[in-house]
């Protein structure tokens, strides 16, 4: 059994070999000692230390006993007395554990099929929820609402998970911000604007670099815009619902600049517009939901099947356009966004591997050392792109 320090003048080992009342110090002492070993990987040990804290006459002491017990037995994989451990939490007045066990009931509670009581526990985990909580409950809540046949409230709990009742989310700035900044230069009559933001190749391969990026600005004119726009408006919010705002910018910024090196390794001169990211957002959808399977809304659902067939269309309208589409950047900004949806997992939304495998907290299902390779790797592709394609102007 792997030590761990203990209390001041308490001896941690004596208590767990005698019989009889533990002191408020030899009990705190005992459940941080569980915690040790369910960290250190030693579930069978740290049930027996969680057994002998339950009893005591402080409730939060003993609700954290049995929360600890409940977390062993589930790594012993019995899951049975597991659920029973996590009932008693919740039988006993509210304390700082009650929250995680209703998390885990609720989960246990849909491993074995009970989805009508998987919603009641996860209503009363979303009523103790911290703020940085709710949005991950909202989901699980939209998806047993869904599954069990309540489409209404699904769709409110979805809403939630998704932020959408708060203020304006990234995906609806950057569209706010491409539309003004393309209006903008529309207006200038001898193309400032435009050409000072496009992607022109020799002013990249002389250092230029924003304009890998500052392209998605401006459009050739008001129907370019507005598909662009439009599929913006449909894609972005849902890969923003799926992978969280962060991600969603990142990936935004990193598909943009992969198709921007596309074309400029093979694109036939200046371009502008922001179909390559989106191209990106395509592709992350494509892989995402693929390899993840994360817990889709209404609208997600009614948008992605829809997705490979639309690529298809575009880049064979590309190819048969005669030169005036940036295909390059389209395909770059797709195989970007594929990459970026196999290696990055959901951030906001449950999955069929994260959902209901295993209690909160127990850990993540995707390393993110892994996720980070596979990021540094991408960019690693763009500034070898970026290299051959300035040996070619």
């Amino acid at each position: 059994m792997a030590e761990a320090p203990a209390p001041d003048g308490v001896d941690l080992g004596a208590a767990l070999a005698t019989q009889g009342p533990l002191s408020p110090a030899a009990a705190a002492g005992l459940v941080e000692r569980g915690r040790e070993l369910l960290g250190a990987g030693e579930p069978g040990p740290a049930a027996l230390v969680f057994r002998r804290v339950i009893g005591f006459n402080d409730p939060v002491i003993t609700a954290a006993a049995w929360l600890g017990l409940g977390d062993a037995l589930f790594r012993l994989d019995a899951e049975g007395e597991a659920l029973r451990a996590w009932e008693s939490v919740v039988r006993l007045s509210e304390t700082p554990s009650t929250y995680q066990a209703w998390r885990n009931i609720a989960a246990a509670r849909v491993r074995a099929g009970d989805l009508p009581g998987a919603l009641v526990a996860y209503r009363e985990a979303d009523r103790r929820a911290p703020a940085e909580a709710k949005a991950e409950i909202a989901s699980r809540l939209g998806w047993l609402s869904k599954e069990t046949g309540n489409q209404s409230a699904a769709g409110r709990y979805f809403a939630r998970a998704r932020g959408t009742a708060g203020p304006l989310g990234l995906a609806q700035v950057v569209l706010g911000v491409t539309i003004v900044v393309s209006l903008l230069a529309f207006s200038q009559p001898d193309e400032g604007l435009i050409r000072l933001l496009w992607l022109e190749h020799a002013a990249v391969a002389s250092g230029e670099l924003y304009r890998l990026l500052s392209v998605t600005l401006v459009h050739a004119n008001f129907i370019h815009l507005f598909f662009n726009m439009y599929a913006l408006y449909l894609l972005g919010p849902v890969v923003e619902g799926i992978w969280g705002t962060r991600l969603f910018g990142l990936f935004y910024l990193l598909a943009a600049a992969a198709a921007s090196t596309a074309s400029f390794a093979l694109g036939p001169g200046p371009s502008v517009g922001a179909s390559g990211a989106i191209f990106g957002l395509v592709g992350v959808l494509l892989a995402g939901t693929r390899v993840h399977h994360p817990v889709l809304d209404r609208r997600a659902r009614a948008i992605v099947p829809q997705l490979g067939m639309i690529v298809v269309i575009n880049l064979v309208f590309g190819f048969l356009a005669g030169g005036t589409i940036d295909n390059a950047a389209h395909i770059g900004g797709l195989l970007a966004g594929l990459w970026l949806g196999l290696v990055v997992p959901p951030g906001r939304v449950p999955t069929s591997r994260s959902a209901w495998q295993r209690p909160a907290g127990d850990g993540a299902t995707t390393s993110p050392l892994l996720v980070a390779a596979g990021l540094v790797g991408l960019v690693g592709v763009i500034a070898l792109g970026l290299t051959v394609g300035g040996a070619t102007i």
